[in-house]
């Protein structure tokens, strides 16, 4: 059988930031926008995320996952911005992606939301219909299962929730699908298990219990902005989650540089065996010097 391959990138946090007015600089977004100008500007760069990109495509994925943060302040223009990245990374068709805390920094309105829509839509989803989550994608031999973490939080907070609606939504979804044969992938932001309480998924003890009922082969995220394999329990055995670092960013501090994942996924006699390979910027060379290169290899099933 031919590999399908899965490209998973997350948090590119796309620059430059649109230049803000006053009024929509209350509350949350005031902080947000001087962590902006003080340092953040230095380490998410858009040519960064454009040579990431470019090597993907070099690639030739049969499918790319983005796993949220798109944006930085959820101002309304950047969500116009971040539409025509989309589209540079490719089509609706070809392009899975969940939000992040940050695409939900504040409350927005469904007409900014809605310019990703199509990102976003599960098959069954009519045109125009309004986003719904979690959402199913089936793609070659994967079912592509999106959920969102995304909600807005007070100062100095990043956690993420789904909430008893989407859980139950989900377990519904799972039943309907409990003879589906296909490579199940689940698509999230925030990462199942976390240190920082500022930052965790608050309800990830029921999604992990939802894990342990029904099969889940791969769970990939984003949010902390580093290289992360950790292991849940499955009906059926462990299920690798995977985290990957920011899209966008240089090395700084204990963050790497930016990267993607790329797995191969392949049905062999009854088992699936899937090879994850990271590619990325070594985080000791500046991007102006760098080339996106091949880090690591890894047989997770």
């Amino acid at each position: 059988m031919t590999a399908f391959t899965l490209a998973h990138l997350s948090d590119p946090h796309l620059a430059p930031l649109p230049r803000p007015r006053l009024h929509e600089l209350a509350g949350k977004r005031m902080l947000g926008y001087v962590n902006w100008k003080r340092y953040r500007y230095k380490i998410h760069r858009r040519d960064i995320a454009d040579a990431l990109v470019a090597d993907i495509k070099m690639r030739s994925p049969d499918h790319i996952a983005i796993t949220g943060d798109l944006i930085n302040l959820a101002l309304p223009d950047e969500f116009t911005q971040a539409r025509a990245w989309l589209e540079s990374v490719g089509t609706p068709a070809d392009v899975t992606l969940v939000p992040g805390n940050h695409d939900a920094y504040v409350r927005v309105t469904s007409k900014q939301t809605s310019q990703w829509a199509e990102y976003m839509h599960g098959d069954s989803a009519r045109a125009g219909a309004p986003l719904s989550f979690p959402f199913l994608r089936r793609r070659g031999p994967l079912t592509l299962i999106g959920v969102s973490s995304a909600v807005p939080t007070a100062p100095f907070m990043a956690t993420g929730r789904l909430g008893p609606n989407q859980l139950d939504m989900l377990e519904q979804g799972f039943s309907q699908i409990a003879d589906d044969p296909n490579f199940r992938v689940l698509l999230i932001h925030h990462p199942l298990s976390s240190k920082a309480s500022y930052k965790r998924l608050t309800d990830a003890d029921a999604l992990l219990a939802l894990i342990k009922r029904h099969r889940v082969d791969l769970i990939l995220h984003g949010h902390d902005h580093i290289h992360s394999t950790m292991w849940f329990e499955g009906p059926n055995g462990r299920v690798p989650a995977i985290g990957v670092p920011s899209a966008s960013a240089t090395a700084y501090l204990q963050y790497p540089a930016a990267a993607y994942n790329l797995f191969s996924i392949t049905r062999e006699d009854d088992a699936w065996r899937c090879e994850q390979r990271v590619r990325g910027f070594a985080d000791g060379g500046a991007a102006e010097r760098a080339e996106v290169t091949e880090l690591q290899r890894i047989q997770l099933i």
